[in-house]
């Protein structure tokens, strides 16, 4: 029945159109419950964090360390990891959070792309703990990607971003399931947006959002999953300085000197918020999900606007000044 009307081009077509209208008809009582959802979850109450404990990947620096003192606050018991280098924040970190009022912070050193490097510092936590209640898949790096680069230099950037959180969540989900605990994994609004020059970066989290979509089907209720999908944050990633250190394209300016930024305190105060309100899908700057509304319902316009607004801006990005 329904071949008939996707194998030809103009029913197929109109079949499309009628459902674009009835979404838009519809629009103002979808746009309603999601106010109510809204307004009802500001007046929900948090959940405890008291003693519960929190593992973070990536947490070092950046959003990742933000809000490992947005649970010390909430009087969580933390376990912060980062891969070892000579310029480690880690145990600073580590040290900060016990002073924002967390009980006990175990931080360990590991590289997030290996397995058993990320069955460890599970197991250590569990075993350190004797629990596990929140998982935060925060680990990541940013190059710009560039066709005129060495595609095998970006490889790193899915063993970090895509594997870097699918292993740590495989081996926390027995304890999760234990604790009624909850999945945080940063996927990026890149990964939705798919702006010029994010590449494989993109792709990266595109793939965790496809993946984590996907296990919420398995693990649910017993384990809450909150995707996060974030603009651009004023951390490391977006500096200049950053991508010199990449094996992507280096820029001379900030990528925060062009586009609209948000601050990462009042980010990861926000996730960590909206993470203990129950939230299972997370978006920072809230205008970002507007976006997502055009590049799904329509994408010749998002394509059009992307070309024009971030070629023009990434002109900007590598001449500097």
């Amino acid at each position: 029945m329904y071949e008939t009307f996707f194998n030809n081009n103009f029913t197929n077509a109109l079949v499309y159109y009628v459902f674009l209208l009835l979404l838009l008809l519809i629009s103002p009582l979808l746009f309603l419950c999601e106010l109510i959802i809204t307004v009802r979850s500001s007046f929900q109450g948090d959940e405890n964090m008291s003693k519960k404990v929190v593992l973070i990947t990536g947490a070092s620096s950046g959003i990742g360390e933000l809000m490992a003192y947005e649970y010390a606050k909430r009087g969580a018991c933390l376990a912060i990891i980062a891969i070892k280098e000579p310029e480690s924040r880690l145990e600073q970190v580590a040290n900060t959070a016990r002073e924002h009022g967390s009980p006990d912070v175990l931080f360990l050193f590991a590289d997030v792309s290996k397995v058993d490097e990320c069955r460890m510092f599970v197991e250590e936590t569990v075993k350190h703990f004797g629990q596990l209640d929140h998982l935060v898949c925060n680990a990541g790096i940013g190059p710009i990607y560039s066709i005129d680069i060495d595609v095998s230099k970006f490889e790193p950037v899915m063993d970090i971003n895509f594997w870097g959180s699918v292993y740590p969540t495989h081996f926390a989900i027995p304890h999760l399931e234990k604790s009624n605990g909850k999945i945080i994994v940063n996927a990026s609004g890149s990964g939705v947006l798919n702006i010029p020059k994010g590449g494989v970066y993109n792709a990266s989290k595109a793939a965790l959002i496809s993946f984590y979509e996907s296990l919420r089907h398995e693990v649910s209720p017993t384990v809450t999953i909150a995707i996060v999908t974030l603009g651009f944050i004023r951390t490391n990633i977006i500096t200049a300085k950053y991508s010199t250190s990449t094996a992507g394209v280096h820029l001379r300016r900030d990528l925060g000197d062009v586009y609209p930024t948000m601050s990462p305190d009042a980010c990861a105060k926000a996730i960590v918020a909206e993470v203990c309100k129950g939230a299972t899908s997370i978006t920072q700057p809230r205008f970002i999900k507007a976006l997502f509304l055009i590049k799904y319902i329509f994408p010749e316009s998002h394509h059009i606007y992307s070309n024009i607004y971030f070629a023009s801006m990434f002109e900007k990005l590598q001449k500097g000044g």
